[in-house]
């Protein structure tokens, strides 16, 4: 028996120079050394090689040259001489005996009866016997490891522990495992030397005379071995094995490495092959050991973390070995620690004038090239106590503290290791354990306070360890230890469990010793901003700590002003935008509004002054029309833009708790609004949403709430045109060459819009290809001279471009666009007294829109740009009025309360009642519009009927006209032959009028309305409107389908006229839409028409149903199923209208006579004839003035008409 330790091991010159078969290098080996190889170089000298090439032949002969004078080579090549097939035989008989025998060892074919010991056996046989011998026992401890089930076991046996024989065992087996490789696994051989003794030395031998297995028997190894290997004698075993393996190949012992960590099994193995690493550039950074553990316990791998966690905590409660890798381990790391220590410290403390002294001679200064390895050594360490559980030794503890109040250099590194120092110290202060160490502790921390500027300076970093002290000391003061945790965690780069309970040393420390709340409030405002803060500067920053500030009131609390650094702060931002900066704005206005305490309401920070947002916004050009040439960032005009957005929206959400304190903080002025332009900088932000994180979308939310004419559809689809393909693709038609022009010529050319048209339509098509950026400048110019398109002549093209213009316009400066087009379209009259509108006076009334030049109803590029404006005005009023009710609404009933105090029983109903007034008011400003809208449909003749007859009183299109003298463009009133031309033109153009394409304009807008609110479209029916619009609505609104759910209710009211306008609107509805809910209304209108022929008056019923009857044949023909029914109510109809003419009985009866017949046999009538004697006698009869007779023949005519439609169906 002999000690693997004391045996000789294949050296690593030795292994490469077997792996690259260099002969040159093998020639050099010593003979010990060459003696180790012999088993592969002699089966390399003997057998066929696959090179046939001359430089192998050469190198061939070298061998041959190398071995001639080793003795030892006589026997090898005497083993080779060997029959191995009949051994192979042999061995597999003994293997099938063994398993039959349950691996009873009492017969074997190998090796008869042994007289002496195996070791003399083998020494007295010859090959062949050895040969077997060998065999029989390795066959042997590879069927006891397959039958041990993974439990360890050390096999005894004479032939591998006998130092004399050694190295003739080996060569045996080398000879063995390579001759018969199918019987001998060179994985399970490798499995089996682990249960002898000195297997590792076998191990290493076998592997370096077949050098290219050496990655598969160590993959085996590891993949077969335990997940602890510290546990186990077997565990111990198979590590110590594979790290003679990697020292005999240095090369691989990183990967195999990485197979230990792939497989989670043997962690020794990977801490002691880092251990024995030696890299040939070594890093003065950081270590391998450090690097390595760090990964594992930092890293993303939960599974790996886990499984190295285990090694540490199992490893902790054996006792200390100095063979143990853990401990081998934790001396290196404390080596390493203190080697980069300044110089040996002790808990002394030394007092002011030694702190003086000693920190001009360097006292505790860590050099500057070992700061980033002490911050590595820090993080580990605390991976290792926080995750792993490591329990420091006294002797660790002491030497960690004596690093951590370490003073570094002032650069960024430094700033990044006194952080983690200080998240150390807080994480685990158990290491500060007794009196002196605590003053220790607080004097680094009082230094760290004094340095703090010095350093962010001089490292010229942005995030400096002064905020994190201020935003933990806050922490502390508002009690919030998990966010310190969370801190700490965070800044550590791991997950650690700190119980909140092992704080409440340094809670002490802070509060009372360094930082009290009045001194924390005072330092933080005199914290300087951070110069264009992003998201690229990480760590923690001044806005963390005044957020903290912010939440916890102290500001207010200690009546310290906060306004002027949050508005420094937001003028240096810039994108991509940092993740504080919008709860700290979302905290800084609840701050705003809502006191510290009930006690002290006054208690609040002030708002942003509006001449300092209107700074932020200088250089926009004034309202929507700017274009950004302000010296601030888009980031920061768009930060105020929420601010203002976000402080009007929670204005209005605190109304009611601001008003039980009697305190109304002042709102930002309508005139402040106009300055901003908001579509423009949302146009901005649409482009840099990945830069500005959530901001764009909040924006947008923002937006549909307080201002919904912003975010109009149609708004965003025509921006997607505007920023599309094809404006990019004309884009680049504007070439450097391209004519430019100025306002004053487009002003120029508006007046000579007659006799200049080329020369318009040649300026408007250049700034077509403008962007809607470079097109604001000339917003006003184009807006101005609207009016005169307005007049004859005028070509349609410019019209058309002038629309395309607005438009774009219309993407970027919405509101200032709206009110100078609104002051542009106004009558004449108007225009003469210079009366100009606000942008509130259009919100608080929208229809100001439609009190425009008349023409314009007749001019569909106006119309349209007419019909965007009032659109968005009704949602802008609807908006204005929600916010004004809430706003004045609970100051109101406050003022109500307090003046009624003795006054008990009294209804709290002046809410409801103002909720209910505006609901009417918007109610019946959207009628309005609709029915204004409707009335513009009207056919020539019928409107300037309406206009100029007796319906003029009535009429809200002429109501909401402030010049009611100006005609309608060219088709209402008499203006001279050119205008009877027109309308000539138009009768004959038909759906190519300009009456048709307003009427298609009007009914898409009424479609919207309608879908957005279902009962605006209830109400402007139970109104009513001309029965000649219902063909035109029915079918150019396609939301009128919905008008079937309140026909019901609208044949119920009392009123003859809505019940006649309700049956005249269904019949055209059954036409367009024939569903089975249109039939069962048609059936109830049938039925309510029977009824009322029973109780009407003789006048009412001809009232009634001179106008229903023709409806009675859309039903019919709509519904085929209601014939029967529609005949039996006209002959009722007309049964009752002929008893009432008493002077015409002869000449009415035949009439109901021929009315039944036609009822039964309908096809047995000439209709030809019919309807010729029809017109015949109507044109007679009608003439006079008895209302039943007409009635009679409109009955006839009604019977003619469905019988007429239903033979032409079939």
């Amino acid at each position: 028996m002999v000690d693997s330790a004391s045996l000789q091991f294949v050296s690593p010159f030795a292994f490469e120079a077997m792996q690259k078969v260099d002969v040159a290098r093998l020639a050099a080996l010593s003979d010990p050394e060459l003696r180790l190889l012999l088993p592969c170089l002699v089966r390399m000298a003997l057998c066929a090689p696959a090179d046939q090439s001359n430089a192998w032949a050469q190198d061939k002969k070298l061998i041959l040259r190398l071995l001639s004078g080793v003795e030892a080579v006589n026997s090898i090549v005497a083993l080779l001489s060997v029959d191995f097939h009949a051994l192979e035989q042999d061995a597999r008989k003994e293997q099938q005996l063994r398993h039959k025998a349950g691996g009873s060892n009492s017969e074997s074919i190998l090796v008869s009866q042994l007289q002496h010991g195996l070791t003399l056996e083998f020494e007295h046989s010859d090959p062949l016997r050895r040969l077997r011998l060998a065999l029989s026992e390795l066959l042997a401890i590879m069927n006891k490891v397959t039958d041990s089930n993974g439990e360890f076991f050390l096999k005894s046996s004479e032939l591998f522990e006998s130092p004399v024989y050694l190295e003739e065992v080996a060569d045996v087996l080398c000879i063995l495992q390579a001759e018969l490789p199918s019987l001998l696994p060179i994985i399970e051989v490798a499995e089996a030397l682990l249960h002898v003794r000195n297997g590792e030395w076998f191990l290493c031998l076998l592997v370096a005379n077949v050098p290219d297995s050496f990655s598969e028997v160590c993959r085996g190894l590891i993949k077969n071995g335990e997940r602890q290997d510290e546990e186990s004698v077997g565990g111990r075993r198979r590590t110590e094995a594979l790290r003679q393996l990697c020292q005999m190949n240095p090369s691989q012992a990183l990967n195999i490495r990485a197979m230990v960590v792939e497989e989670c099994h043997l962690p020794g193995l990977g801490v002691a092959l880092t251990l024995d690493y030696k890299p040939d550039m070594a890093d003065e950074a950081v270590s391998p050991l450090v690097s390595y553990v760090s990964g594992l316990l930092l890293g993303t791998n939960g599974k790996v973390r886990t499984w190295f966690s285990m090694f540490i905590r199992n490893g902790q409660q054996r006792k200390r070995e100095s063979s143990s890798v853990l401990w081998q381990m934790r001396r290196q790391l404390l080596l390493e620690l203190v080697a980069i220590l300044p110089r040996s410290r002790s808990t002394h403390v030394p007092n002011d004038t030694d702190m003086d002294s000693e920190s001009s001679s360097g006292y505790s200064g860590l050099r500057e090239e070992h700061v980033v390895k002490a911050s590595a050594l820090l993080r580990l360490y605390c991976a290792l106590m926080g995750i792993a559980g490591l329990r420091p030794t006294d002797e660790e503890a002491e030497q960690l503290l004596q690093l951590m109040t370490s003073r570094p250099p002032a650069t960024p590194a430094g700033v990044r290791f006194v952080s983690l120092s200080f998240c150390k110290l807080l994480a685990f202060p158990t290491l500060v354990s007794t009196p002196e160490q605590e003053q220790l502790m607080v004097m680094w921390l009082s230094w760290m306070i004094k340095e703090e500027e010095y350093f962010e300076s001089a490292a010229r970093v942005s995030a400096s360890f002064g905020e994190m002290l201020l935003l933990v000391a806050m922490y502390f003061h508002s009690n919030q230890l998990s966010a310190i945790i969370e801190l700490v965690c965070s800044t550590l780069g791991m997950k650690i469990a700190i119980k909140p309970s092992s704080l409440s040393k340094m809670k002490t420390i802070f509060t009372q010793e360094i930082f009290t709340e009045q001194v924390v409030t005072a330092h933080a405002v005199r914290v300087a901003v951070t110069n264009n803060l992003s998201a690229n500067i990480t760590g923690f920053l001044p806005i963390h700590c005044i957020y903290q500030l912010l939440r916890s009131r102290a500001f207010t609390k200690h009546k310290v002003s906060i306004k002027d650094w949050i508005f420094r702060q937001l003028c240096e931002t810039n994108t991509p935008l940092h993740t504080q900066l919008l709860p700290l704005i979302d905290v800084y206005i609840n701050s705003i509004l809502t006191p510290a305490s009930k006690t002290n309401p006054e208690a609040t920070n002030q708002p942003i002054t509006e001449q300092e947002i209107l700074n932020v916004f200088q250089g926009l050009g004034g309202g929507d029309g700017g274009k950004a040439r302000s010296q601030y960032t888009i980031t920061t005009q768009l930060l105020i833009l929420y601010y203002i957005l976000s402080y009007e929206e929670a204005l209005l959400a605190n109304t009611k708790t601001l008003a039980l304190m009697q305190k109304k903080p002042k709102s930002y002025s309508p005139a402040l609004m106009d300055q901003i332009p908001i579509k423009h900088l949302i146009c901005q932000a649409q482009g840099l949403q990945q830069e500005l994180g959530g901001l764009h979308s909040a924006l947008l939310r923002l937006l549909a709430t307080n201002y919904p004419h912003l975010c109009m559809v149609e708004d965003w689809i025509s921006e997607e045109e505007v920023t599309g393909t094809l404006p990019l693709l004309r884009k680049m038609l504007l070439t450097s060459s391209s004519c430019k022009y100025s306002q004053t010529q487009l002003r120029e050319a508006f007046q000579n819009v007659l006799s200049g048209g080329p020369r318009l339509l040649r300026i408007l098509e250049h700034l077509t290809l403008l962007s809607a950026g470079d097109l604001i400048p000339y917003a006003e110019a184009l807006t101005a001279s609207m009016g005169l398109l307005l007049e004859d002549g005028v070509s349609r093209r410019i019209l058309q471009t002038v629309n395309k213009l607005w438009m774009v316009l219309n993407t970027v400066m919405p509101r200032k666009l709206w009110v100078m087009t609104v002051n542009a379209l106004q009558p004449l009259v108007k225009l003469l007294r210079q009366q100009r509108y606000t942008q509130n006076d259009l919100m608080v009334d929208p229809l100001i829109v439609l009190r425009c030049d008349s023409r314009v109803f007749r001019c569909p590029p106006l119309m349209d740009i007419t019909l965007h404006m009032l659109n968005g005005y009704l949602l802008a009023s609807k908006a204005y009025l929600n916010a004004h009710l809430k706003e004045t609404a609970e100051f109101e009933r406050q003022a109500q309360t307090v003046s009624n105090l003795g006054l008990g029983g009294q209804p709290d109903t002046p809410e409801v009642t103002r909720e209910e007034l505006k609901n009417a008011l918007l109610a019946a400003q959207d009628s309005a519009a609709v029915q204004i809208l409707l009335e513009v449909c009207l056919p020539p003749p019928q409107e300037e009927l309406l206009l100029g007859g007796g319906g003029g009183a009535d009429s809200l299109l002429r109501s909401v006209q402030s010049a009611p003298g100006v005609p309608m463009r060219k088709q209402v009133g008499h203006t001279g032959a050119g205008k009877g031309a027109q309308e000539e033109r138009e009768a004959e153009g038909g759906l190519l009028s300009d009456l048709r394409e307003v009427q298609c304009l009007i009914c898409c807008l009424l479609h919207q309305m309608f879908i957005a609110d279902p009962n605006i479209a209830k109400l402007v029916h139970f109104q009513g409107y001309p029965q000649a619009l219902l063909p035109l609505t029915v079918a150019g609104i396609p939301s009128m389908h919905i008008c079937l759910d309140f026909i019901p209710e609208l044949l119920a009211q009392p009123q003859l006229e809505k019940q006649i306008f309700a049956i005249q609107l269904l019949s055209h509805l059954c036409t367009q839409y024939a569903l089975p809910k249109s039939l069962s209304v048609a059936r109830l209108a049938i039925s309510v028409m029977g009824t009322l022929l029973t109780v009407l008056t003789r006048a009412k019923r001809f009232a009634f149903f001179m106008p229903t009857l023709p409806c009675l044949v859309s039903f019919c023909k709509a519904f085929p199923p209601l014939f029967d029914d529609v005949m039996s109510l006209l002959i009722q109809v007309g049964q009752v209208s002929a008893a009432d003419v008493t002077t015409k009985t002869r000449d009415i009866d035949p009439l109901i006579a021929r009315l039944q017949y036609l009822g039964q046999k309908p096809r047995e009538i000439p209709l030809s004839e019919s309807k010729y004697s029809l017109r015949k006698r109507s044109e007679e009869e009608l003439g006079r003035a008895d209302p039943d007779v007409q009635l009679c023949y409109q009955i006839e005519a009604t019977f003619m008409d469905i019988i007429s439609s239903s033979t032409q169906a079939l």
